[in-house]
């Protein structure tokens, strides 16, 4: 429907309908789904948006006499696009300088305690030699078992986090929690299913081939399914901030694997599968009490019906791709370096600990750039939220050269914490090397390929985090195409280099293939943000 055929209807009247109360109500509609902090991104989310609070055909046709709940999305569309904000900016105390402190402080600590069970985890084993899910003695078997789950899990279960974060903080901002409740538990069994799924495949595949021993193939599955089960309810609890409980969960897993094998005796892996079960079952307990609590304070009322199954794959599937390919980029240099044969190699994956180390520790650094990388979106989403509205149209090249400017500030500031953090790991992690030796009679990192993966990995992740400023910035704009504009290119450059360099040079030169993918990453990512902020006002009110 164009903006002619919506103009001339509303000057005659639709179904007998008075042209100013459907005006007047029409606009009521366009300030409640504008008011929810949420730009949606065509008129099929705002069709999306109309089923959740309660619209459907009839009552469209009633109210407005329209044919469905889709022409009128794609009238609500069209006024939006037309719409030009002129309401004035006025600060109050919410606004005010220490409201936006305490803000912005809580955003620091959000993404920095998000990054908390990973330090926890290298705590535990430099510490105990053992954390959640990996030990240091280890055969070298059983580790390439437990490492193919975990990337299994990762990368399988990748997609529904990211779905259930997108749709679950849409009901949750607009404070339906019972619909929030509904389609996470909704993407959480798809998230089983799939598991189950690829676990069936797999089996299949190994069977036909017989790639791995019978043994080894059903560690893998249980370490797939059980940790897919945590991610899931990590993404809940994370949606519900609700972080420090998953902290508090990781804790008391290797706790309950402290007991089991150090006090009990038991067998490590055993130890460990009983307490991952444990932690994936209380995890989803207590995703299902918070939302109970949270629904009891939900404003009584209409009760959306959920909204159409084919909408919602429309609406969250660029999500869920980017989710997959992320955490397919983590883990594909890993993938290279243990299948390069170069040494013997009983499987064709073979575990490497020298390699996975420095990984690890190189890790670590991304822990304080996420904290500020949390603070700078959100302060930039702040700023728009307050800022566009003292524009009027013809002002809107003026505003967007300033959203620039302020983005232009932000990439410099995440660039140079990003870098003094690899710094300060690199030389922490030489403090901790020679406190180690000295305490154990061995160094922390024994190895010239670990310190080597090590290196070039903090160099690789320092700009991957500017990198994912660059993407949590797309994802708040609502434009997660151009995430994925960028994220394939990566995925593909880190694929092919490290799988080059790995058989060409040696198995440790894969990590060159992480840096070369995150350094496209973060040109592909920084161009699109720069793309996006020189029209900041078509892409705030004209999305496609």
């Amino acid at each position: 429907m164009n903006v002619i055929t919506i103009a001339s209807r509303r000057k005659t009247g639709i179904g007998g309908i008075d042209p100013t109360d459907r005006t007047e109500r029409l606009e009521q509609l366009v300030e409640s789904i504008t008011s929810k902090n949420m730009m949606p991104e065509d008129r099929y989310e705002i069709a999306a948006m109309l089923e959740s609070m309660g619209w459907n055909d009839d009552r469209a046709s009633e109210v407005f006499g329209v044919a469905d709940v889709f022409e009128l999305a794609s009238e609500v569309w069209e006024t939006i696009r037309q719409k030009v904000i002129t309401t004035a900016f006025v600060i109050n105390e919410e606004t005010g300088a220490v409201k936006t402190f305490y803000e912005l402080f809580k955003s620091f600590l959000r993404g920095l305690i998000f990054a908390l069970p990973m330090a926890i985890s290298v705590i535990s084993m430099l510490t105990l030699k053992f954390s959640f899910w990996s030990y240091e003695n280890l055969s070298v078997e059983l580790a390439t078992c437990i490492a193919i789950g975990t990337i299994l899990s990762f990368v399988v279960v990748g997609g529904y986090t990211q779905a259930i974060a997108r749709r679950g903080f849409f009901y949750i901002l607009q404070g339906y929690f019972n619909m929030a409740r509904k389609v996470t538990f909704q993407f959480i069994r798809y998230g089983y299913l799939t598991c189950l799924a690829v676990s069936a495949l797999i089996y299949v595949f190994n069977l036909l081939f017989n790639i791995f021993p019978t043994g080894m193939f059903l560690i893998i599955a249980l370490y797939f399914f059980f940790l897919n089960s945590i991610w899931l309810s990590v993404t809940v609890m994370y949606i519900l901030r609700r972080e420090l409980t998953f902290t508090g969960l990781i804790i008391s897993g290797i706790a309950i694997v402290y007991v089991m094998f150090r006090v009990l005796k038991w067998d490590i892996i055993f130890s460990q599968l009983v307490s991952i079960c444990i932690v994936s079952i209380v995890g989803m307990v207590l995703v299902l009490y918070y939302f109970k609590q949270a629904e009891r304070r939900e404003e009584k009322g209409i009760a959306p019906r959920m909204t159409r199954l084919s909408i919602s794959v429309y609406s969250i599937m660029p999500y869920f791709t980017y989710g997959m390919l992320y955490f397919a980029f983590l883990f594909i240099d890993r993938v290279m370096a243990w299948s390069a044969n170069d040494i013997y190699m009983p499987y064709f994956i073979w575990f490497r600990g020298e390699y996975e180390l420095g990984l690890d520790f190189a890790l670590l650094a991304l822990m304080l750039p996420l904290g500020v990388c949390e603070v700078i979106v959100n302060k930039l989403m702040m700023e728009m939220e307050a800022s566009y509205k003292r524009y009027w149209g013809f002002e809107a090249e003026k505003m967007n050269r300033r959203f620039l400017n302020i983005y232009h500030k932000a990439i410099f500031i995440i660039s140079i914490v990003s870098a003094l953090s690899a710094v300060l790991m690199y030389y922490m992690i030489g403090v901790f090397n020679q406190l180690y030796l000295n305490a154990r009679g061995k160094p922390l990192i024994a190895s010239d390929t670990t310190m080597f993966v090590f290196i070039i990995a903090l160099a690789a992740y320092a700009l991957l985090a500017v990198g994912l400023m660059n993407a949590v910035t797309l994802f708040s704009l609502s434009q997660p195409k151009f995430v994925n504009r960028a994220i394939i290119p990566a995925f593909g450059t880190n694929l092919v280099v490290g799988f080059l360099l790995s058989r060409w040079v040696d198995h440790s030169y894969a990590v060159f293939g992480l840096l070369a993918g995150a350094v496209v990453f973060l040109v592909l990512s920084l161009r699109s943000v720069r793309t996006v902020l020189r029209k900041l006002d078509y892409y705030l009110y004209a999305m496609s």
